[in-house]
């Protein structure tokens, strides 16, 4: 059983209707700036009398989407932390829709320290580390990345707006993750999933987990950023994806992003098998 003595409620709000995608539901990106204000009150609560995001930064974030969530819906998030990984800390994160009280989304939260001219860090993270409570993880089995990606498509080129970037300048979590949402579309497109196929047969793409790691410093505004994405696996209904990150003028590899969805009904709000004609070429597409 999870211990609640250490969990708190972090983020408290509604879901608005313009952060709805086309599948009717919460953009993932959207998921992610809540993450983000939850990890940072819960650092505030546990260690005061410092800035909370200035010594950390998000190196890691597993996520599983349980149910959806669709405009109007109340949401809070209850936050502990449940790991200590060296000066690293992980939170958890439960994500509760406040009408049922039903828990919604789960989430493993990797906050690393950063170079901090003053010092101090790892007085902070011996006093979160102190918080620690037991927490039911979803567990996450490792992926391994492919090492032959020849089957890589371009997914994504664009710059680093200032609108999208944080409180420190640099690109925010839902600024990387509206990147992977868009490229997840280019994918779908590739092997037949097109947004006609998808507007004429009530179909779309629902995601049930995804995976951030952030490998490198984040850009700032006006930085270029490339994207180029592939298929891990297609079944008959789920088809699970990588998402690769770069800085458009060094090749430096910014993210990696591991997206897993299924063939989404939109009528009956479940997943559906897709056609003979789509799962072949998808899997003519899986990355060797």
């Amino acid at each position: 059983m999870t211990d609640r003595a250490n969990f708190a409620e972090t983020y408290r709000s509604v879901v608005a209707a313009w952060e709805c995608d086309v599948m009717g539901h919460l953009t993932i990106a959207y998921y992610f700036d809540r993450f983000g204000d939850a990890a940072l009150g819960l650092v505030e609560r546990l260690v005061p009398g410092r800035p909370p995001g200035a010594g950390w930064r998000s190196s890691r974030l597993l996520v599983r989407y349980q149910k959806e969530l669709r405009a109007g819906d109340g949401i809070a998030i209850r936050s502990g932390i449940i790991a200590a990984e060296g000066d690293a800390v992980v939170i958890g994160h439960e994500l509760v829709e406040c009408g049922e009280g039903e828990v919604t989304t789960l989430v493993e939260h990797c906050l690393a320290p950063r170079e901090l001219p003053y010092g101090g860090q790892g007085e902070a993270a011996r006093g979160l580390a102190d918080a620690m409570t037991s927490w039911v993880s979803p567990g996450f089995a490792p992926i391994a990345e492919p090492a032959r990606q020849e089957r890589m498509i371009a997914s994504g080129a664009d710059r680093v707006k200032a609108w999208e970037v944080d409180q420190r300048g640099e690109l925010s979590l839902s600024g990387y993750v509206h990147r992977f949402a868009h490229a997840c579309l280019h994918v779908c497109s590739a092997f037949g999933m097109t947004p006609r196929y998808m507007r004429e047969h009530r179909r779309g793409f629902s995601t049930f987990e995804t995976r951030l790691h952030l490998v490198a410093p984040p850009p700032g505004a006006g930085e270029g950023v490339v994207l180029k994405s592939g298929l891990l696996a297609a079944g008959n209904s789920s088809l699970r994806m990588m998402h690769d990150l770069r800085h458009a003028q060094t090749g430096e590899r910014l993210a990696l992003f591991y997206q897993s969805g299924v063939h989404f009904d939109m009528e009956s709000r479940r997943s559906a098998p897709l056609p003979a004609a789509l799962r072949e070429k998808a899997q003519t597409l899986v990355l060797a």
